[in-house]
């Protein structure tokens, strides 16, 4: 009876994975379980990989490439933009920044008429922006989306030159060929802002001298305030405005002392790098890849294999890893559903970019295949219940 009884809930509350494998087309991507992935595909300067495992009960990954014109001109400038936003808290901030940072990236590139570092610390400004304005409108009916945040790693690869923007630790690394061995190393590209890093640390205290406990060890791990490892983000307000930590927010999110400048910061660190021939790949991730593979690790799963699937190659070897650190078989792993998931994981997104020499070298005014892809979840029914 009892077994029965169990059964019949997980019936009515839990999806079946089975209804979710191998759903979709070649052109939008396959859904196997919570793994979502796109093994090979075409943009402005060669060939991508792309994978998304789900870990949360809610996908807090999100993450898009993007190929074609860079503004809302037909006449360019051409080039492709990645984009890897591993949200907290929830969906909310990650899902916006799905929807705006390149509508705005766009735009301002469209009113200077090219691309540059300006242009994309402008977008970040101007998703931060509103995101704020969401927020200040959905806090009477929904104070908590004022403690959803989301890190933001952004790579634009436009006239041979690749832009790296970044705030939280996402991170982009790049397997570049070395012709006198034939090796491949990484070479990480991104700057992360976490405050496991000890020049982070710092950062924050030069920059809050007043604060002694502006960063705290809990629970053997750094968090600002006691709260949050990352000190740089989009959104996270209650942490940047003091009017939105208060109740009815959760006490947990409250600080006891008010604040008067921003604790966390949306002001991305933004390199530029004019890439080379021997430039062979960029592997976008979320630390939730980060967690269970090294940079040089990475390069060599990619440089190893065939180019179609590299991305849920790497993923599988991650979700491998987390398995045989808790002692289990990646098989029982995959058996379990989202939400329970993420206590063996965190949400992985992958996006591997393979860069043609011939075709990164083109001028940025000449027209190449038009791409606009997401990286997908699971899509639940509307009335779904999800699980405890």
């Amino acid at each position: 009876m009892l077994s029965r009884l169990v059964n019949f809930l997980k019936a009515c509350w839990w999806p079946s994975l089975d209804r979710y494998a191998h759903k979709g087309s070649d052109a939008s991507g396959w859904q196997d379980g919570l793994l979502w992935y796109k093994d090979n595909g075409q943009h402005f300067n060669g060939e991508f990989s792309m994978a998304v495992v789900q870990a949360n009960n809610l996908l807090e990954d999100q993450s898009q490439i993007e190929s074609g014109s860079l503004s809302t001109l037909e006449s360019g400038p051409y080039g492709t933009f990645v984009g890897i936003y591993d949200g907290h808290g929830g969906p909310e901030t990650s899902r916006y920044i799905n929807d705006h940072l390149f509508q705005h990236l766009k735009r301002f590139t469209t009113e200077q008429q090219s691309m540059s570092v300006d242009v994309i610390k402008k977008a970040y400004q101007a998703t931060e922006d509103g995101f704020f304005s969401l927020v200040t409108k959905q806090w009477p009916m929904n104070p908590q989306i004022a403690a959803v945040g989301s890190c933001c790693l952004v790579g634009v690869v436009c006239n041979g030159t690749l832009y790296i923007a970044n705030v939280g630790d996402s991170r982009a690394v790049l397997g570049r060929l070395v012709k006198a061995t034939g090796e491949v190393f990484a070479i990480q590209l991104s700057s992360e802002h976490n405050v496991a890093i000890e020049s982070v640390r710092q950062e924050m205290h030069s920059l809050h001298p007043d604060d002694s406990h502006i960063v705290v060890l809990k629970h053997n791990v750094w968090r600002v305030k006691g709260l949050i490892q990352i000190s740089r983000s989009i959104g996270d307000v209650y942490l940047k405005k003091a009017e939105f930590n208060r109740e009815p927010l959760y006490q947990k999110f409250r600080l006891r002392q008010p604040f008067r400048m921003p604790i966390l910061s949306s002001e991305p660190s933004v390199s530029m790098h004019e890439l080379q021939p021997y430039d062979q790949f960029l592997i976008f991730a979320s630390d939730g890849l980060w967690e269970h593979l090294s940079n040089q690790g990475a390069v060599d799963i990619v440089q190893n294999h065939p180019r179609n699937g590299s991305a849920r190659r790497l993923v599988k070897v991650a979700l491998q890893e987390a398995a045989k650190k808790r002692e289990m078989r990646y098989s029982d792993l995959k058996k379990i559903d989202r939400g329970v998931r993420r206590h063996f994981h965190d949400d992985i997104t992958v996006i591997v970019v393979f860069l043609d020499s011939n075709l990164v070298s083109r001028a940025s005014t000449a027209k190449g295949p038009s791409l606009s892809l997401r990286g997908g979840g699971i899509k639940l029914p509307a009335k779904t219940k999800a699980p405890c």
